[in-house]
């Protein structure tokens, strides 16, 4: 998996972004505006916020959309990985991002880091971006569950992905006709579920990550954290069994390729 840096790379022209958001009011502004003029579409997909999110996105340039609204033959919106899964029925561009909606120092060099790679290699299909996280006053520290369950995992049974920094990043850029050929977690462990897909898919010669440096956003108690290393363990759990090393795995609810779907219509 190849190393870059974010400041290798300028404006990513031919690049839809997606942004999903739960009552991010207090950051989603800040972020559309830092990006809506460096790539040709901005996305947001919201949760059904409570507060102003969904206004406060559209005011800074966004498109926003309802979660429930996208594909809404499939019901209800069922969480994180179930937006970035349905907005890209609404995504123009062959080169896709997603960014989460919570950063609260966020700049444009995380659309130019994470896009630039696909716009200059056309090998690479998939990239991931990483970042330190800064923890209780100390530079580094957050990302708990990260290192705690997600690293882990991916050395005990995915060794090669163990290179991978940031497993769980929200931050990651594709090409469309990759991420419409996979299914889709649909809660928390999208992330790592997606990581093993498209290793599975394209290979880790196709697969890169780049340097954001730093992240910063607010961090979820120890009682969330672990609704979430659950969440993360059984996406990875359903994938071992479908290669035939686990017997069995909690039920975790999946969006098919999007590519079948149009197959089918």
């Amino acid at each position: 998996m190849r190393s870059y840096h974010h400041s290798e790379f300028g404006p990513a022209r031919g690049v839809s972004v997606c942004i999903p958001v739960r009552d991010e009011a207090a950051t989603i502004g800040g972020i559309v505006e830092a990006i809506a003029g460096e790539v040709d579409q901005v996305v947001v997909v919201d949760a059904s916020s409570a507060d102003a999110s969904a206004r406060i996105a559209a005011d800074a340039g966004a498109e926003v959309y309802d979660q429930s609204e996208l594909l809404p033959q499939f019901g209800d919106g069922q969480g994180k990985g179930d937006a970035m899964w349905r907005s890209l029925s609404v995504m123009r561009n062959d080169i896709v991002c997603f960014v989460d909606g919570d950063s609260l120092d966020f700049g444009p060099h995380f659309v130019r880091g994470l896009a630039g790679p696909l716009l200059a290699d056309p090998a690479l299909q998939y990239v991931k971006g990483y970042y330190r996280r800064p923890f209780k006053g100390e530079p580094e520290g957050g990302g708990r569950v990260t290192e705690l369950t997600a690293r882990p995992l991916l050395r005990l049974f995915y060794p090669e992905l163990a290179q991978c920094r940031q497993p769980l990043a929200g931050e990651i850029a594709a090409r469309r006709s990759l991420l419409e050929a996979i299914p889709w977690v649909t809660g928390y462990g999208i992330e790592i579920a997606q990581l093993v897909d498209v290793y599975r898919a394209a290979g880790i010669g196709a697969m890169a990550q780049v340097d954001l440096e730093v992240r910063h956003n607010q961090h979820q108690p120890l009682s969330a954290l672990g609704e979430m290393a659950t969440a993360v363990a059984g996406a990875l759990a359903t994938r071992l069994v479908r290669e035939g090393r686990l017997d069995s795995a909690p039920p975790v609810v999946e969006r098919p390729p999007l590519a079948s779907l149009r197959a089918a219509a």
